[in-house]
């Protein structure tokens, strides 16, 4: 059986609830009910098929990504988009970081069987998000004001499992 594994930060919950408001917004007022069905996060590594029973070989890199960097704040500044017709997408755009970058370098060492371009940020609306819709709700979100920061401490491996559930984690500053 297959499932879907990915590596992410997650904020704090106070800040995964401030996001939640923006996403029910979406919800409630530009029918993008499928916002809610995620908790705000840093993807790393996006997600990525294996046989079950291939499991202990992804937990086997995940604990070898050379964590030995020290935590660091991430800065939350506004919204952005990616005002693709098919498929828009509304988020909250985090500060230019060096760290980050790293971060994901060294997450990437280990996992990079797949192409993808990085551009953190932390999703608001998006799937089920018409364009009509998209452009209703960036009208209001391009000039609307969220600022706030966080400590990134730890990186995340989640399996879906009907919902993303966190299966392994690797503090920063450790080998």
């Amino acid at each position: 059986m297959k499932k879907l594994y990915f590596i992410a930060i997650y904020p704090p919950q106070e800040i995964i609830e401030e996001i939640k408001i923006f996403k029910k917004d979406l919800a409630v007022n530009y029918e993008n009910s499928k916002a809610l069905k995620n908790d705000a996060h840093i993807t790393l590594f996006p997600p990525f098929s294996r046989e079950l029973d291939l499991e202990n070989d992804i937990h086997e890199a995940f604990q070898k990504i050379d964590t030995t960097i020290s935590p660091f704040e991430i800065e939350l500044n506004g919204f952005g988009s990616f005002a693709n017709p098919k498929n828009p997408v509304l988020f909250v755009q985090l500060e230019n970081n060096d760290r980050l970058k790293e971060l994901y370098l060294k997450v990437h060492q280990r996992f990079n069987f797949m192409k993808y371009t990085f551009n953190p940020h932390m999703t608001v609306g998006y799937r089920n998000l018409t364009y009509e819709n998209y452009l209703k709700a960036w009208e209001i979100y391009k000039d609307k004001d969220y600022k706030t920061k966080f400590l990134v401490d730890k990186i995340i491996l989640l399996r879906h499992d009907e919902n993303w559930v966190p299966i392994a984690e690797k503090k920063l500053g450790s080998i």
